[in-house]
C-alpha cells in the first residue's frame, strides 16, 4: 500500500460492500492507502473481514469490519448507521456485494434468481438511497458492474441481467442527485481472476478469454481497485452516470 499515492481521498470515510474478499478487499485497501477511512462490510465471512481490516491497520489506516447481509433491505440501514457511528461520517460507497452463478438457461430457479436479485441489484438501489441520505454534496456512490453486460452467455443470464440493471440505475440515481452534488458512477470489470469468476467459469475457458486480451492476460484485482478510487475522488468530478469499463481492452 505504500507505493500508492496518498491523499486523493483524504479525509474521507467510505463503505465497501462485499470487501472481506477479491475486489472488494482490493478496493478497500486501495481507498486506505490514499487517504480514506474504510468500513470493510462482509456478510458472515468475519475471519476474511478481519484480516483485511488487519492487514490496513499494520499499514498505518484506519479501517472497521462491519457486518451485514446488503440483500436484505431490513440490514441496510443498520450498516449506513453503523459506519456512521464508527467513522463518522460516509461520503463514499462501493456497492461492490454480489454473487453469481453458473446455471443453464432451463436450469434456472425462482430461488435462484431471487438471490441474485436481492444481493446485485435490490441491494444497489436501497443502500444508495439510504447512503445519500446521510451524504454531503461532494460524495459519491460507485457501482461495480461487469463487461458480462456487453456479451450473451446463457450460463450467466440472471447474474448479466442484474448488472445491466445496475447500470441502468447508474444513469437515474445520478440524475436524482446531481442536484445534491452526489455523483453516481459505475466500473465494469472484463475478466478479474477472483475466487468468484474461477466458481463459475472452466480454467480452459479462463486460459483462452487471457490469451484473447490485449495485455494477454486476465485482470487483477488492483487494476479494479485503482479505477473505483479515482472515481470516488475529486478528480474525477466531471464524470457522473457513466459505466467506466476496466478490461484491458476485452471485448465480450
Amino acid at each position: 500500500m505504500s507505493d500508492v499515492p496518498v491523499g486523493r481521498l483524504a479525509g474521507k470515510v467510505a463503505l465497501v460492500t462485499g470487501a472481506s474478499r477479491g475486489i472488494g478487499a482490493a478496493i478497500a485497501e486501495r481507498m486506505v492507502a490514499e487517504g480514506a477511512a474504510v468500513a470493510v462490510n462482509y456478510v458472515a465471512n468475519e475471519t476474511a473481514a478481519n484480516a483485511v481490516v488487519a492487514r490496513i491497520r499494520a499499514a498505518g489506516g484506519t479501517a472497521e469490519a462491519i457486518q451485514g447481509d446488503v440483500s436484505l433491505v431490513a440490514s441496510v440501514a443498520p450498516l449506513i448507521a453503523e459506519t456512521i457511528r464508527r467513522l463518522g461520517r460516509i461520503d463514499v460507497l462501493v456497492n461492490n456485494a454480489a454473487v453469481s452463478a453458473g446455471i443453464a438457461f432451463d436450469a434456472v430457479t425462482e430461488a435462484d434468481f431471487d438471490r441474485l436479485v436481492a444481493t446485485n441489484m435490490k441491494s444497489t438501489l436501497f443502500l444508495s438511497q439510504a447512503a445519500a441520505r446521510a451524504m454531503a454534496p461532494g460524495s459519491a456512490i460507485v457501482n461495480v458492474s461487469s463487461i458480462g453486460t456487453r456479451g450473451a452467455n446463457p450460463m450467466t443470464l440472471v447474474y448479466v441481467a442484474t448488472k445491466a440493471a445496475v447500470e441502468m440505475m447508474t444513469i437515474s440515481m445520478a440524475r436524482a442527485l446531481g442536484p445534491r452534488g452526489i455523483r453516481v458512477v459505475a466500473v465494469a470489470p472484463g475478466m478479474t481472476d477472483t475466487e468468484m469468476l474461477r466458481s463459475v467459469i472452466a480454467p480452459e475457458i479462463l486460459a483462452e478469454a487471457a490469451s484473447r486480451n490485449t495485455q494477454g492476460r486476465l485482470g487483477q484485482v488492483g487494476d479494479i481497485a485503482s479505477v473505483v478510487a479515482f472515481l470516488a475522488s475529486d478528480e474525477a468530478g466531471w464524470i457522473n452516470g457513466e459505466t467506466i469499463h476496466a478490461n484491458g481492452g476485452q471485448r465480450g
